[in-house]
């Protein structure tokens, strides 16, 4: 039986001295005169020391610039600060750079496609010759190219191209209904769309044109559609409306480049991409990423922390529609090799990704804890079925990590192993607590908090407290923070997003932990947005789409945290009078949440209740509702004085009684 906070792993004298952070460590004693006993004290210097330590990353990782900077923080004002002034850089550059002839860049395979790779020379190739269309196109620095497709390299190809010529990008996953896709692209009205005729998933084809037709139609400024044929090659495209130039990838990739690839250098805040929030209070927000602060925490928060290095391989699940999309890709920037896989992460085997995993070579891989609690169900042993005589590490991102799952990997993977669960944000593009192989693993810990991330647990007097759960709280800026919402000039919703709470002070919604030693907890949202499968959703799509149901007149949805790494998602439905919460109404709101938004979207269980509780300010008491369902104090969760209707949260409070047993034990 495993505890939090056992010792599941001590480094070798072997792997520390190996460690890309051993070899920082080594340059700043002989670069800058500087000795640290150990990661702590390397962590304090790097957060007291805000701007050398940028510094420091910039020179050692040879940050190219065809200008140099002026200062290193302009600005330390949050939001808005301004980092390295006076650089032009291209983070497309920074990748391309590190091609190694005839050394593989992209491993790819997809649920009816055995692994196969592409090599540096190839992947230059062809960003070459997209970048040349595009710039036929007409595309410019800061006009948008967005991509409806799946986790294949042309994604990759299409991303890096872009990136090139300074346009800015953005990607949604086929899975997106079209609604979820025109509430993030409509905001930033693209220039160019990249799309596919269908995907694969779970040995099934889904057909996608009609879906992509609806999407151009529904983008006015769109001028040029990129379509692949994926699962069809006589697929004719989507339908385009007038106005809309249709090309085929193939065709476009046939005519060779002019020339060489030109990187357009741009200012170290210009745009790179745009991600999205979860939706929760309206719309997704836009959030914009620059050049030079994703060249920088890629660097430093893949390199330093994740130990890759050219020869590295990272196989990381996703699909093209989460960050760690972008951060996968973004590997190559290290110079290390990804793996990308297409498809049902158990399909057309349960355990198909640990079969990739060897057959790449993996040094790093990378899932959710929810995708180890499913082999530990499945009765999975990947050591027993597959070798790994190539890998370092296993990453868990995207919900809390158990002690349970840890000790699994040692168990059932390899007995020298370096887990490290790390915790961020689609908002930074990084982990703010993290992994460092020259630190010991303990069981459900979090090893170590980021180099240069200055976060801490605040009480709610704003006040740091170690061993208390606590928000948490980053105090001095980030690179990679986002640049601004798009249409948000005033940065008015990014300061209400972040910093109403704690002014000047970035707060993230998360509840934190950090104990004497360093070793961190992240233990849930501390807002409402649904963390399930260790994807990120937004109430604000369900409740847009739920609420056009015929029947349905309001809702609710909570996600609770339960036992061994698992989630229970119910949704609270208050309806029309006359409807009935039958089984054909049920199919009906689940169809809708499908097809609009994502299987992840889809409930666990409807209820039906009388009224759906609100603030005296109409706003959904979402919060508090999880709060009385995960066994919190009633009166410290909720304020009926505070509330629209009171009365409305007593029939919550007795299904948290009623689900006792459920909560607790997972029965």
């Amino acid at each position: 039986m495993v505890n939090e906070g056992d010792l599941l792993w001590t480094p070798s004298p072997a792997r520390i001295e190996e460690a890309e952070l051993t070899r920082f460590t080594r340059w700043l004693a002989h670069e800058r005169g500087l000795h640290f006993d150990d990661y702590n004290a390397l962590w304090a210097w790097s957060v007291d020391h805000l701007e050398d330590f940028w510094a420091a990353i910039w020179d050692f990782f040879e940050i190219k610039a065809s200008t140099p900077y002026e200062c290193v923080l302009a600005d330390a004002t949050m939001p808005g600060a301004r980092w390295f002034p006076g650089a032009r850089l291209n983070f497309a550059e920074h990748v391309l750079r590190r091609a190694r002839p005839g050394a593989t860049a992209l491993h790819y395979a997809a649920e009816n496609l055995p692994l196969q790779a592409i090599t540096w020379d190839e992947l230059g190739a062809q960003v070459t010759r997209l970048a040349a269309r595009l710039r036929e196109f007409g595309v410019r620095p800061g006009d948008r190219v967005v991509s409806f497709m799946p986790n294949i390299p042309h994604t990759a190809i299409a991303f890096f191209a872009a990136a090139s010529v300074g346009a800015i990008w953005s990607s949604c996953s086929t899975d997106f209904g079209v609604r979820s896709v025109l509430d993030r692209f409509q905001q930033i009205e693209p220039k160019v769309i990249f799309c596919v005729d269908g995907y694969r998933y779970g040995g099934k084809d889904f057909d996608r044109r009609a879906e992509a037709a609806q999407i151009v139609d529904a983008l006015p400024t769109l001028e040029h559609l990129v379509h692949f044929r994926l699962n069809d090659r006589a697929a004719a495209p989507p339908a385009a409306r007038e106005g809309v130039n249709v090309h085929d990838w193939e065709a476009l990739l046939a005519r060779p480049a002019d020339g060489p690839l030109v990187f357009e250098q741009l200012p170290f805040d210009h745009p790179l991409w745009v991600v999205y929030s979860s939706g929760t209070t309206g719309l997704p927000k836009a959030l914009v990423h620059g050049h030079g602060g994703i060249t920088l925490e890629l660097h430093k928060g893949l390199g330093l922390h994740c130990n890759l290095r050219p020869g590295s391989t990272m196989f990381f699940y996703s699909t093209s529609g989460w960050i760690m999309w972008n951060l996968l890709i973004g590997s190559l920037v290290t110079g290390a090799s990804a793996v990308i896989y297409d498809g049902h992460p158990a399909s057309p085997d349960v355990d198909v990704l640990w079969r990739l995993a060897s057959e790449a070579g993996a040094t790093l891989f990378g899932a959710s804890p929810t995708y180890v609690g499913m082999m530990q169900k499945a009765g999975v042993v990947p050591r027993e079925r597959y070798a790994y005589p190539r890998l370092e590490g296993i990453l868990l991102s995207g919900s809390p990590v158990t002690p349970e799952s840890m000790q699994w990997l040692y168990d059932n993977v390899a007995a020298d192993l370096w887990v490290t669960s790390q915790s961020g944000g689609t908002d930074v593009c990084a982990g703010f607590v993290t992994g460092a192989t020259t630190v010991p693993v303990h069981a459900g810990e979090i090893q170590v908090r980021g180099l240069g991330i200055d976060v801490q647990a605040w009480n709610d007097a704003g006040e740091p407290v170690v061993d208390e759960v606590g928000e948490l709280v980053v105090c001095q800026p980030m690179p990679s923070m986002p640049l601004y919402f798009w249409n948000d000039p005033d940065l008015r919703r990014y300061r209400d997003s972040y910093f109403a709470d704690f002014p000047g002070k970035w707060r993230h919604g998360d509840f934190f932990k950090v104990n004497a030693r360093g070793g961190c907890f992240i233990q849930g949202r501390s807002d409402s947005t649904l963390n399930r499968y260790g994807v990120r959703i937004g109430t604000a799509e369900i409740y847009r789409t739920v609420e056009t149901v015929p029947g349905v007149e309001d809702s609710l949805i909570v996600n609770l945290d339960l036992p061994g790494g698992r989630f229970f998602m119910p949704m609270f439905v208050r309806l029309a009078p006359g409807a009935v919460l039958d089984e054909a109404l049920t199919k009906r709101i689940n169809d809708a949440l499908r097809e609009q938004c994502s299987p992840r979207h889809v409930p666990d269980r409807i209820y039906q209740v009388e009224a759906v509780p609100y603030t005296l300010t109409g706003k959904k008491l979402e919060v508090p509702v999880r709060k009385i369902l995960m066994g919190f104090d009633v009166a410290r969760a909720v304020s009926r004085d505070a509330m629209m209707n009171p009365g409305a949260i007593d029939y919550f409070i007795e299904f948290a009684r009623e689900q006792r047993d459920y909560r607790i034990d997972g029965t």
